[in-house]
């Protein structure tokens, strides 16, 4: 039985939330801050755990206040791709499934990350550098609801060296590149969104022109 576009992308949004979520629970209950283990022995793929409490990729902003807004702005967007893929695309006869898988890896890390910034705080005691995280804690969560951290775990440092001493103010230093610590949820807007703009970027903007 061949599924409807609306099932299939359904499906595929709910399995990638899954995976996404199921990786954060695990490694919250079971690494404390700072915790990293070496994927197949290699220094350049790591697990490190860390949470961030603001933007994507550990970038932060505005404090509470910023944090809240983005909460809130992360819910709009993710209303506003639902009701686009929806009302426009599922409407026409013949859409790009290219189209509509990067847009449903945008969708996906939206929605992987508000539900660490909503339900987290409420749902886990406070991971700390000496002590991992319980799930639905007697005292309560550490947080109130959209104060919640996301947790971040994908580390790749693909070079990690010293500056020869001769580089211009910054000789001897220690250099990382691509020092970032995300998460699955950013994986997939970071494909899904430069996807699109790559490749998909006439097919998005017409129905915008519409």
């Amino acid at each position: 039985m061949k599924l409807s576009k609306g099932v299939a992308i359904s499906l595929f949004v709910t399995g990638l939330l899954i995976i996404d979520q199921i990786i954060k629970i695990v490694v919250k209950l079971n690494m404390a801050i700072g915790d990293s283990i070496y994927v197949f022995g290699q220094e350049w793929f790591q697990i490190c755990f860390t949470e961030n409490s603001g933007f994507a990729f550990g970038l932060k902003f505005g404090g509470d206040f910023g944090k809240i807004f983005l909460t809130l702005f992360r819910i709009a967007l993710i209303a506003f791709i639902i009701f686009f893929i929806k009302k426009r695309l599922l409407k026409e006869k013949e859409v790009s499934t290219g189209l509509l898988v990067g847009i449903s890896l945008v969708l996906v890390g939206a929605i992987g990350n508000v539900i660490d910034c909503i339900f987290y705080g409420q749902l886990f005691s406070e991971s700390t550098w000496f002590d991992t995280a319980t799930f639905l804690p007697e005292g309560g969560g550490y947080a109130p609801l959209l104060m919640g951290k996301v947790v971040d775990m994908f580390y790749f440092p693909i070079i990690d060296t010293t500056l020869p001493e001769w580089v211009p103010f910054k000789g001897g230093e220690r250099f990382v590149f691509f020092r970032a610590i995300f998460n699955f949820a950013d994986a997939c807007i970071s494909v899904g969104g430069i996807y699109l703009l790559l490749f998909q970027r006439k097919n998005l903007f017409k129905y915008f022109d519409k």
